[in-house]
């Protein structure tokens, strides 16, 4: 994947995804044999993705997302974005600054490593 504007393309989808917890899309975007890596969590293959995707949207909801910036070289990108959840049970609202680095293969995601700072989001609240 060469072309800057389907790597964007890509991103906005997944962004899409991620705020309208549609693991189906999500899963889509990935290879048969991609991975979800977050801090204690590894997700490969598109089934299983699509499964913690889903299980996600039962726990969480009101899902925004505020794409910073995105660097792209080659087939890789970077992503920095703000992110914020509800959890379900609390009501308690999650906030983030999150960078993904994106690895794409045949038109496709093919690895999606997060690394997100939940303490300084958090500390900014009046």
């Amino acid at each position: 994947m060469s072309n800057l504007e389907d790597i964007r393309t890509l991103v906005e989808k997944a962004r899409e995804a991620w705020v309208t917890q549609d693991a189906d899309a999500l899963a889509q975007l990935f290879t048969l044999d991609g991975e979800i890596i977050v801090p204690g969590q590894r997700w490969q293959g598109q089934a299983r993705i699509r499964e913690k995707i889903a299980h996600f949207a039962q726990q969480y909801s009101d899902v925004k997302i505020d794409i910073q910036r995105i660097l792209i070289e080659n087939n890789q990108a970077a992503v920095e974005w703000y992110y914020e959840d509800t959890e379900n049970e609390t009501g308690y609202r999650n906030k983030a600054d999150d960078v993904i680095v994106i690895d794409f293969q045949d038109g496709l995601i093919s690895r999606w490593r997060e690394y997100f700072d939940t303490k300084t989001p958090a500390s900014k609240q009046p």
